[in-house]
C-alpha cells in the first residue's frame, strides 16, 4: 500500500476561494527527483502542486487538498468544458509526475498514482471521465501541449479506475520479495499489466480472474485457465526463469 509523505512548499494560497474540488490535473515534471520536489518547494519558481509521484513510486504532498496549490498557470486556449473562466487552480487538484514529456511510467509509478487517484475520487467524490481527470495541456494548449505528454497512461488509468472486466497480462507474485521480479517481467509485456499478490494464506484472490493470461511468480501454479508458471526453488531461480520469457 502506497503511503504519501508530507514535503510541503510555501508556495499555495489558503483555501479555495468558495470553490468545490470538481477535477484533478495530472502532470509532468520535465525533470528528476529529487530537483523537481526542490523546485517546488523553492519560493522562486511560484509554481506547485498538491501531490508529486516519482519514479520510484513515492508519493510527496506538498500543498492540502484543502488549499489552493500553483500548478495550472495560464490558461491559454484551453479545451476543457469545466472552465468556468476563473482560476482552475481553485477548483481543482494538481499531481506532478516525475519524469519527461515522453517517458513511459514505471510500474512503481504507475501503481502509486492510480492508487492517489483512487483515494481523490473517494475522498472528493470526482466522477471517472475525461472531463474530470485532465492533463495540464486541456487547460493551456498553447504553453503545455505536452504535459503530461504522449507517455501518460491515460487508457490504462482509465481503465483501471473504472474497474474493467478484463486485462490481456497479469502477474501473480506470493509477497513483497517478488516485486522486484515481477516487474522486470512487466516491463517486457509492456504497460498494460496487472500485478495480483497472494493472500495471506497463499491461496489467489478472486481477482485473477480478470487476467487473460496469468503469470505465476514466486510459487507454484493456482486455479486459472491460461498460466504459466515461472517459480524456482530459489529466487535466482526464479529471476532467472523470468529473464528466459
Amino acid at each position: 500500500m502506497p503511503t504519501i509523505q508530507w514535503a510541503g512548499t510555501l508556495n499555495y494560497s489558503a483555501g479555495r476561494a468558495g470553490k468545490k474540488i470538481i477535477a484533478i490535473v495530472d502532470h509532468i515534471t520535465a525533470g528528476s527527483y529529487p530537483g523537481c520536489l526542490n523546485w517546488l518547494q523553492n519560493p522562486k519558481a511560484k509554481a506547485s502542486a498538491h501531490y508529486l509521484v516519482t519514479k520510484a513510486g513515492q508519493i510527496f504532498q506538498l500543498v492540502k487538498d484543502e488549499d489552493t496549490a500553483w500548478h495550472v498557470g495560464i490558461v491559454n486556449k484551453p479545451n476543457w468544458v469545466l472552465y468556468d473562466g476563473t482560476n482552475p487552480n481553485k477548483y481543482t487538484l494538481g499531481i506532478e509526475h516525475e519524469g519527461q514529456p515522453g517517458d513511459a511510467f514505471t510500474d512503481a509509478q504507475y501503481q502509486a498514482t492510480l492508487w492517489l487517484h483512487q483515494e481523490l475520487i473517494r475522498k472528493w467524490g470526482i466522477p471517472v471521465d475525461n472531463d474530470h481527470i485532465i492533463g495540464h495541456y486541456r487547460i493551456d494548449s498553447v504553453n503545455r501541449p505536452n504535459c503530461p505528454g504522449s507517455g501518460f497512461p491515460w487508457e490504462r488509468l482509465f481503465r483501471d479506475l473504472k474497474g474493467s472486466d478484463t486485462v490481456d497480462e497479469g502477474i501473480l507474485i506470493f509477497g513483497p520479495d517478488d516485486f522486484v521480479t515481477a516487474n522486470r517481467l512487466a516491463a517486457t509485456l509492456g504497460n498494460e499489466v496487472a500485478i495480483f499478490m497472494r493472500k495471506s494464506d497463499g491461496t489467489a484472490p478472486a481477482a485473477i480472474k480478470a487476467a487473460k493470461h496469468l503469470y505465476v511468480v514466486g510459487g507454484s501454479g493456482v486455479n486459472h485457465p491460461n498460466q504459466t508458471v515461472l517459480a524456482g526453488k530459489t529466487w535466482f531461480d526464479t529471476v532467472a526463469a523470468v529473464g528466459k520469457n
